[in-house]
């Protein structure tokens, strides 16, 4: 699988006839660091010798090309569910030391695997110690003040760990799913199926509200929340809720998203969050008007379906209305119905950190964070053989990490809450990858050996490479420093969007950081005299006359010198700035000196890139 790239334009200016094109690429000789593990697991998260980039070209057959310069979705995270169950485990069958250094170990990225993304459960699913919500009331009765409304249920375990686990993970990303809206709202009457009354909607809506506030009492911040849990499942064997289309299209433009904008939550909505085989109802939904004015993002299960859909209805909205959709993957469970450490770990690879991200998804998330020995505590009719990410012994205490914890460790301890997807090779049933650029600068390659053989390849990028032979059914995780001094806005490339905050991918550029320290050492690009350690006028005087190569004078940002930047300096002459556009010999002025300036760029400038 190969994608189409569209690379970022890279900034380019004339001088006479020689162009300045700056790009990205570590120093020759740059290290990666590897951490393998193996289908026979002889390797279990590994950390393997560091292998050093070299200039050229390499001669495998197998070429697996990286460009940061061509870059796709920001990441939120990768993870697990934390259900009540999955709390109470840890909460209460285990010590006070190993329960905390299960927290640390699972959500540390420096002394764990950095799980950075959890999907919560918004009162009972199957995996509960009882069914609620949190507003349970007699039978017969109504609460339309919501005067019952109530979370403290989950402050007994599943607000410890999110607590403790945000202390080691300031970023970690949460999502909330209802499995069933309370039972006094629906037709049914109970929480094993029915659907929400459509005179409820609006009470609803307030229900989420309440959720997520107390949540933020809590110290908890909820980033997005889904709807419905598999709105085409109305089941009377669990807690469930059917919702057509139609009903959350309305819930969600009506009610749920007006409410979020008048008490100033700025939480995500996500429609769907069901299987991949069923993408036209997010495309239903979506397409809606009135939806469309609160969310543009949909949820994906793995349990029927391609994970190509995803791009389905990514490519949809992209092609029709030039719409991106945002997308997250939420759920999928390993069980007793695949026990092969092997296959599960090719599977989970291919399809959840491969195959979900290289199809747009922010997240990759798995079911139960934590289950006992005998796949519980689940409720009668829920899911008897799922597997945790870790199961508990309720009897010793031990602590076995299953395939799906390594599966996640190769994603979520390397890339950052906020890396982008960039350009990489994937050859299906060779060598499968995906590749990230991290906020600190770093890049992470992902590779897959699905093969019952060893694979050599190279790892490409610019015009050096990295040699590699990974062993049958295994994966590998690269990650190297390819940080670039002046690449503020840290999208591989020193062009003008890392000046200005206006054309930057990600909204950062040198202004966000005057004055302040570095974000990074190579940042502070004059580290010299009263200018060392902190980024100011020096350094951006550097970036524009060094880095960049000469933009002075380009006062429109038109990426040309012309008469036109005539007019925009005049325009400024005789203000005082500290900005960079007129005070073109920086000197915090703006006055005949930089028309002198201004003069001789526009003479040896001539039109653009």
């Amino acid at each position: 699988m190969k994608d189409t790239k569209t690379k970022k334009r890279s900034l380019r200016y004339m001088f006479g006839s020689l162009l300045v094109l700056v790009t990205c690429s570590p120093l020759f000789g740059g290290i990666a660091n590897v951490w393998l593990t193996r289908g026979d697991q002889g390797s279990l998260l590994q950390s393997r010798p560091d292998v050093t980039f070299q200039a050229g070209t390499g001669t495998h057959a197998t070429k697996i090309e990286i460009d940061a310069t061509t870059s796709y979705q920001v990441m939120d995270g990768f993870g697990a569910a934390l259900t009540e169950s999955s709390a109470w485990l840890i909460e209460n069958e285990l010590t006070t030391s190993a329960r905390d250094n299960l927290i640390q170990e699972l959500f540390s990225a420096s002394d764990g695997i950095g799980i950075s993304a959890v999907r919560i459960c918004m009162g009972a699913s199957d995996f509960a110690l009882s069914e609620y919500t949190y507003n349970d009331i007699p039978v017969g009765q109504e609460d339309w003040n919501l005067d019952d409304f109530s979370t403290d249920r989950d402050t007994y375990d599943i607000v410890p760990v999110l607590q403790d686990a945000i202390a080691y993970n300031p970023n970690l990303f949460i999502i909330a799913t209802p499995w069933s809206p309370p039972a006094w709202m629906k037709d049914s009457g109970v929480l094993r199926g029915g659907s929400l009354r459509w005179n409820c909607h609006g009470v609803y809506a307030d229900y989420f509200v309440r959720f997520i506030q107390d949540y933020l009492s809590y110290g908890l911040e909820v980033n997005a929340v889904t709807v419905q849990n598999e709105p085409l499942k109305d089941s009377t064997a669990l807690p469930s809720a059917g919702m057509p289309t139609h009903q959350q299209s309305a819930f969600i433009g009506d009610n749920l998203g007006p409410a979020f904008s008048a008490a100033g939550i700025d939480t995500k909505i996500l429609c769907f969050d069901h299987n991949w085989e069923n993408w036209n109802y997010p495309l239903v939904v979506l397409n809606d008007p009135e939806t469309a004015l609160y969310t543009s993002a949909a949820a994906f299960h793995g349990y029927a379906g391609d994970v190509s859909a995803q791009s389905s209805l990514y490519d949809f909205f992209m092609n029709n209305s030039g719409r991106e959709t945002e997308i997250y993957f939420t759920e999928i469970s390993g069980g007793g119905w695949a026990t092969d450490f092997t296959g599960n770990l090719v599977w989970g690879l291919r399809n959840v950190i491969i195959g979900a991200t290289r199809n747009w998804a922010k997240t990759a998330i798995y079911w139960n964070l934590a289950l006992d020995q005998n796949s519980g505590p689940f409720l009668p009719g829920g899911c008897s053989n799922c597997r945790g990410v870790v199961t508990i012994d309720t009897n010793t205490g031990s602590i076995t990490r299953e395939v799906e914890y390594y599966i996640i460790a190769h994603a979520a301890k390397f890339v950052q809450p906020g890396a982008k997807r960039i350009y990489s090779d994937s050859v299906d049933g060779t060598i499968e990858t995906v590749a990230f650029r991290n906020p600190d600068g770093t890049e992470v390659l992902i590779a897959l050996n699905p093969n019952d053989s060893s694979q050599w390849f190279d790892i490409q990028r610019g015009n050096e490479y990295l040699p590699y032979r990974l062993v049958r059914n295994s994966v590998a995780t690269f990650i190297w420093d390819a940080a670039i001094p002046g690449d503020f806005d840290n999208d591989g490339v020193v062009t003008f969007d890392d000046i200005d905050d206006g054309i930057s991918d990600n909204g950062n550029s040198f202004f966000d950081y005057l004055n302040q320290a570095p974000p990074q050492a190579i940042h502070d690009l004059v580290s010299t005299g009263a200018s060392a350690g902190v980024i100011d006028q020096a350094d951006l005087v550097y970036l524009v006359e060094n880095t960049l190569g000469s933009v002075i004078g380009d006062l429109n940002r038109d990426f040309e010198v012309t008469l036109d930047d005539y007019e925009e300096f005049r325009l400024q002459s005789g203000s005082s700035s500290n900005y960079f556009e007129g005070d073109l010999n920086a000197d915090s002025s703006i006055d005949l000196k930089d028309f002198a300036v201004f003069q001789l760029n526009f003479s040896r400038i001539g039109t653009s890139y």
